[in-house]
């Protein structure tokens, strides 16, 4: 297969959300969460053509938000609105240039054995629809499960994600961690895989790659990090640090690392947030005090901007240096920072919400 996976810092034509509605993700109606996510389409849809995926229940209140210059509303349906996970993972024929997408298993993060959900059917059929509705080509990936939030890649043949996700009993149990690289280095037309130990401490995705690192340009990288001993995401962040610097790409190239600091004051659930809540029968559910895997590693490139999460509150020293680390990394871009608490209640943050589709 001559198909290969464009960087995400590569140029774009597109990207996808859903607009969200699910009540155990997105509390209150999901009217706060739809606000922040119109202000990333909006924002997005400056630079490239934005689809976003509605449902009878969202596409009023995604009318009312969304200004219509370069935004095409799509009647799919969907369990929940993390686009980066069940969209399909677009990649390009060397030769021809032509776009298709992989249509990964989705099982909802872990299926019978630890999925976050009971019922994840319209989730899994969402990339194949998502296909023939836009006009793309799909590959499908048959039984082999996998979310686009669990994979990085370099656009030059390297590729990233944890050992702690894609190794995980909920996803692959019957595959050995060999033919599973085997299979993504296939799908993804990549030759070399660094496998990081861990991810964030208590991302309920099982750790997934875009939490925790991301590249920035080939054999460059942001790594989520704490230099606070105590935190738990210490020894994780320590361990992929570990791997990175005794790696070298796909090329053979040394891998750079960039730390970028976790939020200092971790992010957790509210009483006023658990009341917003209505989880269904078989839901993963929250409860006060939780901690939630916030990192600015969870960014999203678009044509000539990233859009950077921040947390506000006691948090905005840590916002604002983690803003000033991605403009020094990254000048020729606009870094622009993004109120994205409403989105972490959710589970995730902009990348996981978001999914490219190469120029």
């Amino acid at each position: 297969m001559s198909f290969y996976m464009p960087a995400e810092f590569s140029e774009q034509q597109a990207a996808i959300l859903i607009f969200p509605e699910r009540p155990g993700s997105w509390g209150f109606g999901a009217r706060p969460a739809q606000k922040v996510f119109a202000k990333i389409i909006n924002t997005i849809a400056k630079h490239e053509q934005v689809y976003v995926i509605v449902s009878d229940k969202t596409r009023k209140a995604a009318e009312e938000l969304l200004r219509p210059d370069n935004i095409t509303l799509l009647d799919i349906p969907a369990d929940d609105a993390w686009a980066r996970d069940t969209a399909p993972t677009f990649v390009k024929d060397r030769e021809t240039g032509e776009i298709c997408g992989i249509d990964w298993k989705f099982n909802a993060w872990g299926g019978e054995y630890d999925g976050l959900y009971a019922h994840w059917e319209r989730d899994d059929a969402l990339a194949e629809k998502f296909c023939e509705a836009a006009g793309f080509g799909c590959i499908s990936a048959g039984d082999f499960v996998l979310e686009g939030g669990s994979i990085h890649t370099d656009g030059e043949g390297t590729v990233m994600a944890t050992e702690a996700c894609l190794l995980s009993p909920g996803r692959n149990p019957g595959m050995t961690k060999r033919q599973i690289e085997q299979k993504l280095l296939g799908m993804l037309g990549c030759e070399k895989m660094i496998w990081l130990p861990r991810g964030i401490y208590n991302d309920e995705t099982n750790e997934h790659i875009d939490n925790v690192c991301a590249f920035i340009r080939p054999a460059e990288v942001v790594l989520a990090w704490t230099d606070d001993t105590d935190d738990p995401q210490y020894e994780l962040s320590a361990a992929c640090l570990n791997v990175l610097e005794n790696s070298t790409d796909a090329k053979g190239r040394k891998i750079i690392v960039h730390k970028l600091p976790i939020p200092d004051i971790p992010v957790c659930v509210s009483e006023h947030d658990l009341e917003g809540y209505e989880f269904e029968e078989g839901e993963d559910t929250r409860e006060v005090g939780e901690r939630l895997a916030a990192s600015y590693v969870n960014f999203f490139f678009a044509n000539d901007i990233v859009l950077l999460p921040q947390f506000g509150g006691e948090n905005a020293s840590g916002d604002k240096r983690a803003l000033d680390i991605m403009r020094s990394l990254l000048p020729e871009r606009e870094i622009i920072p993004v109120d994205a608490i409403e989105i972490i209640k959710g589970g995730g943050n902009i990348h996981c919400i978001t999914q490219q589709i190469p120029k």
